[in-house]
């Protein structure tokens, strides 16, 4: 549904560039999740001894986060579209930081579950807020070079986290990462609150209070290129969903690798991922979004096959977890450039687009973390299968709705 001139040049952002501080922000927002889950991996083990619990019941933890993260999103986005990106962002740290306590303090593997959902309602706000203010202020390829930008800020979660919560555990207890996670919250909360501008336009706002929520969700369903976005950046993200859900157990528990090991190998293939999204953000300077990722959804589909095959054969540790470098590696061609698009589709409809973005990325990781604990059987198979099961799926989603005609 092509958008009236009048509409996109009052949509139109800024070509004002970003300051360190702002890109800061923005990155540790949009780390927000990464942060939850990342700091939490390598208490697992302990929290299932602790508990008494099986594998399966710890790894509920996962699934309540991400139905959470998925239906968190849905509300926030069409909420910062009328009501402002800060409040949103300000309530949520609030929630965030009360669930993170009551984590802490959990007295059953239930009430952690349970604590876990509430946790994710809230950091989520962070994330699909974050997205909502890049496109409040910059176009479509300036959009897509940023959100590769912030992948930087991103990192650190998954290259430092699981360090300090494998040390938190060991030395204090698993119940301290908690603490820590409510500490970190609150630095966030602070900085929205002093640092972070409103960006939502007038012409948002008009748009947002002339419709209900469902109304808006329902006009961007009909949106053929925006579904296929969503589609890509949904199959793409489960296969990182997948990986962070079955990683501890596989390379831990199935693998014999010490939770220090585990530490730099998940750091390794966050290294391989900061790689590749720095290369797109230098390819987006001669390119489009969209011819990069056309390219990209195929080449990740490859490596989701070769992936799949390796487990098939039986291939050693070592061969998997190269196998998974390179499958993840391809998160940082696809990911920014999918959410470019889909935030392009409909500008003045930003937070509600963010919002169905990220609904269906959590939705359907939390479907891939499920099979995968589901199918587990003590190998690399399970996770093989939805990493290239995911990635077939992106590539028919972008060349059967996503692609320009």
């Amino acid at each position: 549904m092509p958008m009236p001139q009048c509409i996109m040049e009052i949509a139109a952002p800024s070509s004002r560039q970003p300051t360190r501080g702002e890109l800061l922000l923005l990155g540790a927002l949009t780390a927000f999740g990464a942060m939850t889950i990342d700091l939490y991996l390598p208490t697992l083990p302990v929290i299932a001894r602790d508990f008494g619990a099986t594998p399966a019941a710890v790894q509920l933890t996962f699934t309540a986060f991400f139905i959470g993260m998925a239906a968190g999103q849905l509300v926030y986005g069409p909420v910062s579209d009328r009501m402002g990106r800060r409040p949103a962002i300000l309530f949520g740290c609030v929630l965030y930081v009360v669930a993170s306590l009551a984590c802490a303090f959990a007295p059953t593997i239930e009430w952690l579950v349970a604590g876990r959902f509430v946790q994710a309602l809230g950091c989520c706000a962070g994330m699909v807020v974050a997205r909502a203010v890049v496109r409040d202020r910059y176009d479509h390829r300036d959009s897509a070079r940023i959100f590769s930008l912030l992948v930087l800020v991103l990192a650190v979660a998954p290259m430092i986290a699981p360090s300090v919560g494998g040390w938190l555990a060991a030395v204090v207890s698993w119940r301290a990462v908690f603490v820590a996670l409510a500490l970190f919250g609150g630095c966030i909360l602070a900085a929205v609150f002093w640092r972070l501008d409103e960006s939502r336009s007038a012409a948002t706002e008009a748009k947002a209070r002339g419709e209900k929520w469902w109304e808006s969700y329902a006009d961007l369903f009909r949106h053929r290129r925006l579904m296929g976005y969503v589609l890509v950046g949904a199959a793409n993200g489960a296969t990182l969903f997948g990986y962070i859900a079955t990683a501890p157990d596989l390379v831990i528990d199935v693998w014999g690798f010490t939770s220090g090991q585990f530490s730099m190998i998940f750091a390794f293939i966050a290294f391989g991922v900061i790689g590749s999204s720095q290369v797109n953000r230098a390819l987006l300077k001669r390119h489009s979004p969209d011819a990069v990722l056309a390219v990209a959804v195929l080449v990740a589909a490859l490596f989701g096959l070769g992936v799949l095959g390796l487990a098939l054969a039986g291939a050693g540790h070592w061969w998997m977890i190269g196998a998974f470098f390179a499958v993840l590696t391809s998160n940082g061609f696809i990911a920014a450039n999918a959410l470019a698009g889909a935030l392009n589709v409909d500008p003045l409809r930003a937070g509600a687009t963010s919002g169905l973005y990220g609904a269906g990325n959590f939705a359907v990781g939390a479907v891939a973390s499920a099979v995968a604990a589901v199918l587990h059987d003590g190998t690399a198979l399970p996770v093989s299968l939805v990493m290239a099961v995911a990635l077939i799926g992106a590539a028919l989603a972008y060349y059967g709705l996503a692609r320009p005609r």
